[in-house]
């Protein structure tokens, strides 16, 4: 992802830290093209929610269903302060579904990629309080 942001920041001349990511999910992952800039990521789970590929948004969990795959997303890398404010759900994404880690000098645990963006109609609390998170890899 740092590769992707400086491949970016060399491009267009601009300062790497000005650069953040936005994300848009692929709706035809069949018949996706490579983009000019940014990157296509998909092999994400979702744990505490589903999507839905008809309406976009995020659902409820069907019962005893623990995790649902996530949808192919394109990673735009954008300057921060160009990114739109939208009703989104900033779900924070794991390696692991144990959702701790050391703590870097980030301030953030080890085991913490970055917070991914879903449409939602739901307030963003609604999806806080069920811990919905994606995760890089399941356990085994």
């Amino acid at each position: 992802m740092t590769a992707n942001k400086q491949n970016y920041a060399r491009k267009y001349g601009i300062a790497i830290d000005l650069l953040s990511y936005d994300f848009a999910i692929v709706k035809d992952e069949e018949n996706v093209e490579t983009p000019a800039d940014g990157m296509l990521v998909i092999g994400l789970f979702m744990e505490g929610c589903r999507w839905n590929s008809e309406k976009f948004l995020l659902e409820e969990s069907e019962n005893k269903i623990l995790y649902t795959t996530c949808p192919m997303f394109h990673f735009i890398p954008i300057k921060t302060d160009d990114i739109a404010v939208t009703q989104s759900y900033m779900a924070p994404i794991y390696k692991t579904s144990i959702r701790k880690g050391i703590l870097a000098t980030t301030g953030h645990s080890t085991n913490f990629v970055l917070m991914l963006k879903f449409p939602t109609v739901e307030h963003p609390d609604h999806w806080t309080l069920r811990g919905v998170a994606c995760l890089c890899a399941l356990d085994d």
